[in-house]
């Protein structure tokens, strides 16, 4: 920062170091580049080739080329299928703040239950950190609306999903809903004193109890309409979206108050990479995985928190995934 903050940044998040994608360099790390990057490897480690792929969904917030500008037409996701070689497959990109990839795997998951598709990939690369450098140059102190913009980091992930044959790798469920009344609470826009690339948000208003308590008051009802209570779904991990320590503790302890149940471990990587937006679930997952942290036959629950505001839940049964 510019001027000598007053505040401990890795007390109050948790976070001690950050990813940022090199988009200076020759072949620059942008975030087109980092997608497809993600992509290569996922099908890699597949059983499908890249014609295989029925559908390409693109769901980071970021969509930036090495001059930074943001790029509509054509489609992240018409890139990608392009520079995997799934030129085939039907694609179109969603933005849905940090549930994009959330968002994206819902979709899938109907399209594959419905019969439209049978495989698809989902994709995002983030390169979000220019925020960060924009706070870094303008705010002053921990009060500042640019605050949270200091706790993001740069990432791409993808994942493959096509339809179950069993219950040892498989995707229970995965709802969303989106309250929009709190849709000012956080916004992307050029700076308000440069025109650089800037978030603002409202901290204690995006952390008020009836904020935090949407995620688990929506999974109580979803599960309660179908006869179920949290305590019998045998969840092992859970997964909250990295926004800083405070607040996946903070949102555990609402869980456990509203769902009436002790929470599941809580698998977390903001030590090591922060908050990597619509990316930070399935990074989570793959670094658990990688670490064999993640036995054969875990139940797990990814709940996703986005500007919007969105939240939900996806359970999983993994056996079979590995990294």
């Amino acid at each position: 920062m510019e001027k000598t903050p007053e505040f401990d940044l890795v007390k109050i998040t948790g976070m001690t170091e950050w990813r940022v994608a090199d988009d200076q360099r020759e072949e620059p790390e942008d975030c087109l580049a980092m997608a497809v990057a993600a992509a290569r490897e996922c099908l890699e480690r597949s059983r499908y080739n890249a014609d295989q792929v029925d559908v390409v969904i693109s769901c980071s917030i970021t969509r930036t080329m090495e001059d930074r500008n943001f790029q509509f037409e054509p489609s992240f996701a018409f890139r990608i299928a392009q520079e995997v070689g799934a030129a085939a497959a039907v694609h179109f990109d969603v933005s849905n703040a940090c549930a994009g990839v959330m968002t994206g795997v819902y979709l899938l998951d109907r399209m594959i239950r419905s019969g439209i598709v049978r495989t698809g990939l989902v994709v995002s690369g983030e390169h979000i950190t220019p925020i960060a450098f924009t706070a870094a140059r303008e705010m002053e102190n921990s009060r500042d609306s640019q605050f949270a913009s200091l706790s993001v980091g740069d990432a791409a992930v993808a994942v493959l999903v096509d339809r179950a044959t069993d219950e040892a790798d498989v995707i229970h469920e995965v709802e969303m809903m989106t309250c929009s009344e709190y849709s000012h609470l956080c916004l992307g826009m050029p700076s308000e004193s440069t025109g650089d690339l800037a978030m603002y948000t409202n901290n204690k208003e995006m952390h008020a109890q009836d904020r935090l308590s949407l995620w688990p008051s929506f999974q109580r009802n979803k599960l309660a309409e179908a006869g179920r209570k949290f305590a019998d779904e045998d969840y092992d991990f859970i997964v909250q979206h990295q926004v800083g320590s405070r607040f996946v503790e903070y949102m555990n302890q609402m869980g456990e108050k509203i769902l009436e149940a002790s929470m599941p471990e809580s698998l977390s990587l903001l030590d090591k990479f922060a908050n990597t937006a619509s990316t930070s679930h399935c990074l989570v997952l793959h670094q658990a995985l990688a670490e064999n942290r993640i036995p054969k036959g875990s139940k797990v629950l990814l709940v996703p928190a986005a500007s919007g505001i969105v939240t939900g839940f996806l359970s999983a049964t993994i056996s079979s995934l590995k990294v």
